[in-house]
């Protein structure tokens, strides 16, 4: 990009230009004092997303997914926000905390939980009880509830079925999408659902399936237009299958229990996740901080809401400066795209024989020479709740009516809570 390009499409209604965005981000920390490694939060770039969100959304409540946020004041800050409502935890110990803690009345824990020490803290707490549920896809995962804590000892535990939303090709030797759940189809489901309502201490109250090859896989990846044209018509095919399949599933199980939500979905797929009936609200955490993952998405692309700081401690060589850490490699599989991206000044690139290393991340290009010990370089996260397991603490930017940026706020992520989740 040369200077003064927009950081996203215009259509996205985000048109604030590279020096303003990061440049008045690193001006108003370095006015802070904050040392790095130092990450930022553009609250008028949140507040687009947020909105951005709800209008691809279409009216579906959307549960906020904590693992692509980590930091607990934002996220009361967002359920408070129209359009939004509950959580997606990612552990039983999180469910908990937000439950009690921050007082969120609906938090469903977006994964099995086998930690014993976390599920008998949870099951004697009669106020965590009635706002958290549980997500299974096993009577393994019953047994060990009632193995950790007697039914008799307890309250009645809230649970939902994780439905399998993959998209399974020639007789299911190709599977497309994430490994999660067991329960694929009708049957799976409705023998599940009866051992549960059969079964004391338990109580069935909803469904979860995350489309993952739709709401995790880019479409307009640069250079690569065949491709793209094959995940799109892979994308189309398998939401057209997973409406029919769940549809059916759903009917079944309201003939077994009483269910009060359906979740499914991310922020890669509100709108397709939108149009199925069946869903009363869909899960979305990454499309608020927006992370570089997103970049090569056709149907949206998030203002960069967060970013993190590194100072430059090294010139080892002229076009070269070298940064103090800077090896936070997202999840997923290894590849560039986990990487962070460094988006000010612009111009600057890895070298290839290091990337980001894990004490020192050096980088080249034009800016390099024009960058002097003690300057700092903004990197954009790939994913973005993983880079507050970083730090203790993110700085929140709001901007006055002239555009200038200022620290408002220096808050806790879950790390600096001293809260450590997995």
């Amino acid at each position: 990009m040369t200077e003064g390009e927009t950081t996203t499409p215009g259509d996205t209604g985000w048109d604030i230009s590279n020096a303003d965005h990061w440049g008045g981000i690193d001006a108003a920390v370095r006015e802070s004092g904050l040392d790095s490694p130092v990450l930022a939060l553009d609250l008028a770039a949140l507040d687009h997303n947020a909105s951005d969100l709800t209008r691809r959304a279409g009216g579906v409540p959307i549960r906020v997914a904590t693992k692509s946020l980590r930091v607990r004041s934002v996220v009361d800050d967002v359920l408070g926000r129209p359009g939004f409502g509950g959580v997606l935890a990612y552990d039983l110990a999180e469910a908990h905390w937000l439950a009690t803690v921050s007082e969120v009345s609906d938090v469903l824990v977006g994964y099995p939980s086998t930690r014993r020490a976390a599920i008998a803290e949870f099951a004697r707490d009669e106020t965590a009880a009635q706002r958290v549920t549980l997500l299974v896809d096993s009577i393994a995962h019953l047994d060990l509830v009632d193995a950790t804590v007697s039914p008799v000892c307890r309250p009645t535990i809230r649970v939902a079925i994780d439905v399998d939303a993959s998209y399974r090709l020639a007789g299911g030797r190709i599977h497309l999408g994430v490994r999660r759940s067991p329960i694929h189809d009708r049957h799976e489901a409705v023998e599940l659902a009866r051992a549960i309502v059969g079964r004391p201490g338990f109580r069935l109250v909803g469904v979860m399936s995350y489309e993952a090859q739709i709401a995790g896989v880019a479409d307009a990846v640069p250079g690569r237009r065949l491709t793209n044209l094959g995940v799109g018509v892979m994308q189309r095919r398998s939401m057209a299958e997973l409406r029919r399949r769940r549809g059916r599933i759903l009917a079944a199980l309201g003939e077994v229990a009483d269910l009060q939500f359906v979740n499914g979905g991310g922020t890669g797929s509100l709108e397709q996740t939108a149009t199925d009936t069946s869903i009363t609200d869909i899960a979305a955490g990454s499309g608020l901080f927006g992370g570089h993952l997103f970049d090569s998405y056709s149907r949206f692309r998030p203002a960069p809401a967060l970013g993190f700081g590194l100072d430059v401690v090294r010139r080892p060589s002229a076009g070269i400066v070298t940064c103090a850490g800077g090896g936070w490699i997202a999840s997923g599989p290894p590849g560039a795209d986990r990487l962070p991206l460094p988006v000010w000044p612009e111009g600057l690139e890895y070298v290839g024989t290091e990337a980001a290393g894990e004490v020192q991340t050096p980088l080249r290009g034009a800016a390099a020479d024009a960058l002097a010990i003690g300057d700092r370089v903004w990197f954009r996260h790939t994913k973005s709740g993983e880079v507050c397991e970083r730090v203790t603490s993110v700085a929140l930017i709001e901007r006055d009516l002239s555009g200038r940026a200022r620290v408002c706020d220096v808050v806790p992520t879950y790390r600096g809570e001293g809260k450590c989740f997995g």
